[in-house]
């Protein structure tokens, strides 16, 4: 997947999208060569690559590293780029300079969280010619107001307002919407309504695709098991297992040979 006119091409064709999250030159340089169809630089970054226990500690600088290092490694397949925490909330100017920024370094399009409050701002961006994703559900951001990371529109009043939230983002321009930790029914109902595809996490079979970050699915992330995560390898223990046995190579002066030697 190249364009996003191929997301409405996959929800029309019924064929689910496959996102993937990732942050660096590598990991892209390996996605680049799979199935997957588009790849997100997540502000989740700030937590799986630098540590922090939320995302609120990620900014447009440590954002526009990661994509320029995914751009480099990502040729063939779409890359979106995460609005950071209070990146699209301090006014139309700063958050095109972030779009300019994360444009400049690679990104084909910008995710941002939020329901009607960032309706506008949306819109405004869309018409500046730049394609947005949209977040609503479990939204990382607001994590503190949320008090934590928990499934979101379990009541009708919290359902009815994401539904509503998620009308007013296909108002706005949005070509696609994430769907994070929130009833299967709920996004089914969202998904049928919306025109444009749904991106679920967390969020059932129901929605027009599924999104997962890269360490997660291998299997490289402790104590991390969440109901929603499948994890595809064991990515800790094979890890673990290769370099214990190039430590015990060293040790043991099997490694190098003399076939690695000069």
């Amino acid at each position: 997947m190249k364009s996003i006119t191929e997301f409405q091409k996959y929800k029309q064709s019924g064929i689910p999208i496959s996102m993937i999250t990732c942050y660096d030159y590598w990991s892209a340089s390996i996605i680049n060569k799979t199935d997957i169809d588009a790849v997100l630089v997540g502000d989740s970054v700030a937590m799986v690559m630098h540590g922090y226990k939320d995302t609120i500690a990620a900014d447009v600088r440590m954002m526009a590293l990661h994509i320029s290092a995914v751009h480099k490694g990502l040729t063939d397949k779409l890359l979106i780029a995460d609005f950071p925490f209070l990146a699209h909330r301090k006014g139309k100017k700063y958050a095109l300079d972030a779009v300019e920024i994360f444009m400049k370094q690679g990104a084909n399009a910008v995710k941002i969280e939020g329901g009607s409050p960032v309706a506008d701002l949306i819109r405004y961006i869309v018409d500046s010619g730049i394609p947005v994703m949209g977040h609503l559900g479990l939204t990382p951001q607001s994590i503190n107001l949320l008090g934590g990371f928990q499934i979101q529109g379990s009541s009708k009043e919290a359902a009815d307002r994401i539904f509503t939230d998620a009308k007013r983002l296909e108002d706005a321009g949005c070509f696609a919407i994430v769907l994070e930790k929130i009833p299967s029914n709920l996004a089914k109902r969202i998904t049928k309504s919306l025109s444009v595809p749904t991106i679920g996490i967390g969020a059932g079979k129901h929605t027009s695709g599924q999104i997962l970050v890269l360490q997660d699915v291998l299997g490289l992330t402790m104590n991390f098991n969440p109901k929603y995560l499948r994890k595809y390898l064991n990515g800790i223990e094979l890890i673990t297992k290769a370099l214990n046995s190039y430590n015990a190579d060293v040790k043991k002066k099997k490694f190098p040979s003399s076939k690695e030697s000069y």
